[in-house]
């Protein structure tokens, strides 16, 4: 896994655009290896965190956030307001692969949604609040650094790596 890099003096749209994809790389490449039942292990007790849950979980804020700041009709990946946690719950190792793909597909169609969009750009979400691009670019940046985290603990966990 090769983690994406940028520069560190761009202006700020380039500069959050890559700093961004350098957390969802650091993501990918603390997965790479690991075989289905690896990725779906959950190895904290108290917790139902595992590196397939965060594959999913990132789908699904890539999809709400991006795509539907564009306003593009999408559905729901995985939760529901009655099951909020189904991300991190309804594992299947055999599907691994696919949850993969699913997170490089997110990721790719919320570049594609916000490319050449200001950040000043402004939506006003359901049920009120209006937000800017810059917004959920800082937010992404603030939950792929906090799942980061948290995958660099489950890594360990699985199978002892460690590093950045």
């Amino acid at each position: 896994m090769t983690r994406a890099g940028g520069s560190l003096v761009a202006p700020e749209p380039e500069l959050l655009r890559d700093l961004l994809d350098w957390h969802r790389s650091t993501l990918l490449h603390k997965c790479a290896g690991l075989t289905g039942e690896q990725l779906a292990l959950a190895p904290i007790p108290q917790s139902n965190l595992s590196l397939l849950g965060l594959i999913r979980h990132l789908s699904k804020v890539e999809r709400n956030w991006f795509r539907r700041f564009r306003g593009e009709p999408i559905e729901n990946l995985y939760s529901t307001p009655e099951r909020p946690d189904a991300d991190f719950e309804d594992l299947d190792p055999a599907r691994a692969e696919t949850e993969y793909a699913t997170l490089l597909t997110e990721q790719h169609l919320a570049r594609q949604a916000v490319a050449g969009v200001s950040l000043d750009s402004t939506l006003v979400r359901p049920g009120g609040g209006t937000y800017s691009l810059r917004m959920v670019f800082v937010h992404m940046v603030g939950e792929y650094a906090r799942h980061n985290g948290h995958a660099d603990l489950i890594r360990q966990c699985v199978d002892g790596v460690t590093g950045a």
